[in-house]
Order: structure tokens, then C-alpha cells, then sequence
């Protein structure tokens, strides 16, 4: 309930003229306990600051001059006319001083991650959710493998990385805040002072990004065709109806007891993740540069980009689940954007193991390697829930037909405002098939 009634508070309040009221309210002493945090405001005075943080974060993720190269913003890789997630089809996207610095992992749609849950080995429900009862294991947090739970700590990943936005340290980024034309605001937010202490000026920015990142219109408006049918006002075609039973059905797509589908007990739209941590091994990309090394591999929970968690055997190949909303209009899927049609992503999960050589590496004797992009030692931990499990040479639990109408409900998942960038998409679903 408490995630609902904070999107009710946002979704209701004037941002641009709060904002401009709230650098007025917000010229006042910080606090002495927080040199970043205001004393105590009044509730006008909260909001007005929630709405300048916001306008304040807008202007800095369109800003190219937060890079080392002074070419590339948030926007470029997280485009809004794509959901907040990557334009092209390219697996990696390039960063660095340069903008010749190769990624390791397909760049992640930003939208719908307001109700992200903080990470946790051990995740229970609440009343409002689903089950109280059953432990859904590691869960939460953000990127691919849920090492910070907060947008304003994942903006410095990119930040500081040195093949996103490549800046050498925090005093970098500093002196780039410093030259903005938005400094005044910044001084106004957090003091005169914040740009003479270089980690709080990042962590100023990061609280910025992560307010624009809280804003209902640009981040979760709930505005797809889907969201209206279960509002009544809007209706699915016969295709799109069978791709939501199939979706749903445990015994065929059972996609729903990942990517819920249905709003929770307390009436929550559906987020279309449950935010859990699943191991499915999607082939092994060739073209990330980084697998031309044949000893690397990405393995999620246990790293190497996340390193808390390395001597943990049991979490190597897990990855987050991301929301299936807008995902009509990804060019590149999975943490590795080994695949790049939305069909393709769908017959992956129908037939990763009964035709295991329609998708992984050969080696020279033509035999397959199956699961190619998790070392043997860990593929215990793959997922086997319907529709994997099955033996290599049965039948896949999703006939071709079945893949098109499932592919043709997720077309319902685009948020109005994206639309006319999903019909510009490479086509996802072909022609229905003869039943």
C-alpha cells in the first residue's frame, strides 16, 4: 500500500511550479546531524524540495557534460523514446573519455523500478503482494545484479565507470557540477559549500537523479493498452488474449510466476517482475568484447562486478528479473544482449532445452555446448521450471503459434507514450499461424 500512496503524492504534484518555489524554501541552513538533508520542513516545504530535486535531476540526465568524453548523458544510453533503455541493438554500449570503452552488460530499462524492493538474501512478501510465508529467496536492488538499492547510489556507477561516463574520481565530476549552468541550484539544495566536499557534491547528484527517477510521468505511468484493459477500458484481440493464458498457464509459458501480470492484493498494478534473482543462461555473446577471453564470464550475483557475495557458488549465473513492460521495444536482451528479437527471447525459453543446438556454441567435433555462458560447476543453479525441464529432442512446452500470440500480449506492455517508437521497432511478431 505504501507504494501506491506515494505514486498518489507524486502523480499529483506541479513539478515545474513547485520547483520554482522550492529554491526560495530551500535558502536555509542544512541541519547539523546531515550535511546533505535540510532541517525540518513543513509538508509544502518537503514537496516543493521533492519537486526541485526533480526538475534538478531532469536537467542533469540530459547534461553531456557529467562525461569524461563531454559527449555522452544518462540519455544516451537510456533513452526516453525507448523506455528509458538503449536505442540501438548493440549488446554493449561504448563509454570512456574516448567513447571507445565497451560495456560488459546490455544496458537495462530504467522505467518501473520505483517499487524495486532493497536487496535481500532471504525475501518474504508482504500481505499485499502475495505469500507471506514462502522465502522467494535473493531478491532486489538494483542492475543486473542487485548490488545498490537505491537510485541515487546507482548513479555513480556510471558515473565513475570507466567505460560509461568515464570520470577519473568524484572530484572529476565535481568540477564538471561546478561549471553547470544549474550550480545555483545545487548551492540552493545543499549549501554554498557542497562543491568544497567532492564525495557529498556526488552524492548530491545522486539524490537528484534519483528524484527524477521517482517521477510518475517519466518513470511509471502505467499507461499501456494492458493497463487499461484491467481497468475496463480498453479491450485485447483474440491473439493477444490466448498469448496472456498461455503467458499465465504454469504448464505452457508460465512467464507470470516471474514476471507477475496480475495487480497485487492491494490493488497495485502489476510490475511484470517479481524482482527475484533466476539463473537461465542465455548464450554466450560473442560480441562483448570481454568474452573474447575465454576464462571470463559474467556471473551475475557472485560477479565480478558485484563482490560481496563471490564465494557464493550457489548465486553465480543469477541475475535480476526485469520488467517485461516496454520490452517490445528492446533491440538487444538479457545481461548480455546475446538476443535481439523479442520471438527469439520467447523460443529461447521453449526450447533452451529441448534443442539446446538451436542456441548454444558447437565445439569442433560439432557436438553442443549447452549453457555455454555458465561454467559447468555452477549450472545446478539454472532455473528448471516449466517451460525449461524438458529433455533435448521432446516436445517444447510452446508450439511456434503459441511463441506468436505470447510475443503479441507483450506488444500490450508499451506505455502510451512510446507507441509510435514500438511501431518504428523491428517487427517481433509474425503472422498469425493456421490453428
Amino acid at each position: 500500500m505504501a507504494r501506491m500512496s506515494r505514486q498518489k503524492i507524486w502523480a499529483g504534484l506541479p513539478l515545474a511550479a513547485a520547483a520554482a518555489a522550492g529554491l526560495l524554501l530551500l535558502l536555509q541552513p542544512l541541519s547539523a546531524s546531515s550535511r546533505l538533508l535540510p532541517g525540518p520542513l513543513s509538508r509544502p516545504e518537503a514537496f516543493a524540495r521533492a519537486a526541485a530535486l526533480t526538475e534538478l535531476g531532469r536537467t542533469m540526465f540530459f547534461d553531456p557534460s557529467l562525461s569524461a568524453s563531454g559527449a555522452q548523458s544518462c540519455a544516451s544510453c537510456h533513452d526516453p523514446h525507448h523506455g528509458f533503455g538503449p536505442a540501438s541493438a548493440a549488446p554493449v554500449e561504448m563509454g570512456g573519455p574516448g567513447l571507445d570503452q565497451p560495456g560488459v552488460r546490455a544496458v537495462p530499462s530504467l522505467r518501473y523500478l520505483q517499487a524495486v524492493p532493497a536487496f535481500t538474501e532471504h525475501y518474504f512478501e508482504s500481505e499485499d503482494e502475495g505469500d507471506e510465508s514462502v522465502d522467494n529467496g535473493p531478491t532486489g536492488g538494483l542492475t543486473w545484479d542487485g548490488r545498490v538499492d537505491h537510485g541515487r547510489d546507482q548513479a555513480a556507477i556510471p558515473l565513475l565507470s570507466p567505460f560509461e561516463m568515464g570520470n577519473k574520481d568524484a572530484a572529476a565530476v565535481v568540477a564538471a557540477l561546478r561549471q553547470a549552468p544549474y550550480a545555483i541550484e545545487i548551492k540552493a539544495l545543499f549549501g554554498a559549500d557542497i562543491f568544497d566536499r567532492p564525495e557529498d557534491s556526488l552524492k548530491a547528484a545522486g539524490e537528484a537523479f534519483g528524484a527524477f527517477e521517482q517521477s510518475p510521468a517519466d518513470f511509471y505511468p502505467y499507461s499501456s493498452r494492458y493497463d487499461a484493459y484491467l481497468a475496463g477500458k480498453a479491450t485485447l484481440t483474440a491473439q493477444e488474449l490466448r498469448g496472456l493464458k498461455l503467458f499465465e498457464d504454469p504448464d505452457k509459458g508460465n512467464c507470470a510466476s516471474c514476471h507477475r501480470s496480475q495487480p497485487a492484493n492491494d490493488g497495485e498494478p502489476p510490475q511484470f517482475t517479481d524482482f527475484g534473482m533466476i539463473a537461465i543462461a542465455p548464450p554466450r555473446n560473442p560480441a562483448i568484447p570481454a568474452n573474447r577471453d575465454a576464462t571470463y564470464y559474467d556471473l551475475g550475483l557472485c560477479g565480478p562486478l558485484r563482490t560481496d557475495l563471490h564465494d557464493r557458488a550457489d548465486y553465480c549465473g543469477l541475475f535480476r528479473t526485469p520488467s517485461l513492460r516496454n520490452v517490445a521495444l528492446r533491440r538487444s536482451f538479457f545481461h548480455n544482449g546475446s538476443l535481439h528479437s523479442l520471438r527469439d527471447v520467447v523460443a529461447f525459453y521453449a526450447t533452451r532445452d529441448t534443442d539446446p543446438g538451436r542456441w548454444y556454441s558447437h565445439a569442433a567435433d560439432g557436438t553442443v555446448r549447452p549453457y555455454d555462458d555458465l561454467p559447468p560447476v555452477y549450472q545446478g543453479n539454472l532455473n528448471r521450471d516449466a517451460p525449461f525441464g524438458r529433455k533435448p529432442g521432446e516436445a517444447p512446452a510452446l508450439t511456434d503459434a503459441d511463441i506468436d500470440d505470447i510475443v503479441a500480449f507483450l506488444g500490450t506492455l508499451t506505455d502510451a507514450d512510446q507507441v509510435n517508437t514500438a511501431a518504428l521497432s523491428p517487427a517481433a511478431v509474425r503472422e498469425p499461424q493456421q490453428r
